[in-house]
């Protein structure tokens, strides 16, 4: 098993004839990703890649029986390109573009609420279950299938984290990065949920951040459920100074709030593992999963 993509994923790329988004779906294609279509308005009828194009995403969607989007728009359009996969009544829309205004993604998440869609960004790196599924723009070469879970906020983090795990014999059974925008799709709680249910993930590892509060609602909610899984996190950002403008637009610490102390002590009195560094996630939750005798 896997969450939210694996083998049988059928995806359509909105944006797909700009540069970043061919490169991008060139990759997942090699990957072994079942990208079917791509829509871009006004180009409906050719090919691309090899693959259909059509001028909206209800059109791909009929045509093709798409399941899964990723949108490589501009920030202008990219919340009626989210809206469009919700009103196509479409599972997963994953969304790379960043820096999105934030009453445009105030309107998108008015549109999930009693959707069947389930967004991942905006702003992020996308999702991967190694071997199946590769939406978006993670580094494929460094996956290995296995039984780990990660989340994370940091793009860059998240490939250390899959790099970590990897090197350690143990791989991943789906990675998820949720993106750096203050407003979003599903987060840290809702990804646990989904790891808590699935069958062949024995653990999850949580890449956190300073600023917002996605690590605090991760301990609630590990609190209040019976998680039944071990749980690793690694912080980042603790030596930043307070009021401190990070490059994502949530990562910003006011008068102590969202510090990394805070998250990290949150996290433990969850029953949390938290390690000190990046670099230590492959050996400490290899040594979780099999402690010495």
């Amino acid at each position: 098993m896997s969450i939210l993509v694996n083998r049988d994923t059928k995806v359509l790329c909105q944006g797909i004839t700009g540069h970043q988004a061919s490169f991008y779906v060139e990759r997942a294609i090699s990957f072994g990703t079942r990208m079917v279509a791509g829509v871009r308005p006004g180009k409906g009828g050719i090919e691309h890649l090899g693959l259909p194009v059509f001028d909206t995403v209800s059109e791909a969607m009929s045509e093709t029986g798409a399941n899964a989007s990723v949108i490589f728009v501009p920030k202008e359009s990219a919340a009626r390109a989210m809206i469009e996969v919700i009103e196509a009544e479409i599972d997963l829309v994953v969304c790379i573009t960043e820096h999105i205004p934030l009453l445009d993604m105030l309107e998108v998440m008015s549109a999930l609420q009693g959707s069947r869609t389930r967004l991942i960004g905006p702003n992020a790196p996308g999702i991967i279950t190694p071997g199946e599924c590769r939406i978006g723009i993670m580094p494929g070469e460094i996956f290995r299938r296995g039984r780990i879970g990660i989340i994370s906020r940091s793009s860059t983090l998240t490939y250390e984290a899959i790099d970590q795990t990897t090197r350690a014999g143990l791989g991943q059974s789906t990675c998820i990065g949720v993106g750096g925008d203050p407003v979003r799709g599903l987060g840290f709680a809702d990804c646990l949920e989904l790891f808590r249910r699935d069958q062949d993930t024995d653990a999850v590892v949580l890449i956190g951040e300073i600023g917002g509060s996605e690590e605090e609602q991760a301990a609630e909610y590990l609190e209040g459920t019976d998680f039944g899984k071990p749980v690793i996190a690694c912080i980042v950002g603790e030596n930043v100074p307070d009021n401190t403008y990070m490059g994502h637009a949530s990562a910003i610490i006011r008068n102590g709030y969202g510090t990394a102390q805070d998250k990290k002590q949150a996290l433990a009195r969850a029953g949390v593992h938290v390690v000190a560094s990046p670099i230590s996630i492959g050996l400490e939750i290899g040594e979780l999963l099999n402690p010495p005798e």
